[in-house]
């Protein structure tokens, strides 16, 4: 199950990877120097949390929360909301002010998740 430390920590990490020093021989003198090799990709990495939830990292860093599900037989993916590491100390924001798509925390992203369960469950799909 994931935390807010959990997330933030990934982050930091996974940005420092973009940028890192190569050797690298000059090919006019010959000799080593060490650049900083920038703009790297970096692959979309998936964290799971729990009842279906899981977060993703893309190349830059963003972490979203999504969320697989199956409604009359096709298999849809919902981005509950990115996630924002400033809104982790706040106070969670009711329901019905949160939307799917928004900058969420972690618990705000599992209230949505929760809607979204409900939907599916009504054979509804939440992304539409």
């Amino acid at each position: 199950m994931l935390t807010d430390t959990m997330l933030r920590t990934w982050r930091t990490n996974a940005t420092k990877v973009a940028e890192r020093d190569v050797v690298v021989r000059d090919s006019t003198t010959g000799m080593l120097r060490t650049v900083t090799k920038a703009g790297d990709k970096i692959p979309d990495r998936k964290r799971s949390d729990r009842d279906g939830m899981y977060a993703t990292m893309t190349g830059t860093g963003t972490i979203s929360f999504r969320f697989d599900y199956v409604v009359k037989g096709r298999r849809e993916t919902l981005t509950i909301g990115r996630y924002d590491a400033k809104l982790g100390s706040r106070l969670t924001r009711s329901e019905d002010a949160l939307e799917f798509g928004m900058a969420l925390s972690l618990a705000e992203a599992r209230l949505l998740l929760a809607r979204a369960r409900r939907d599916v469950e009504r054979g509804v799909s939440p992304s539409r």
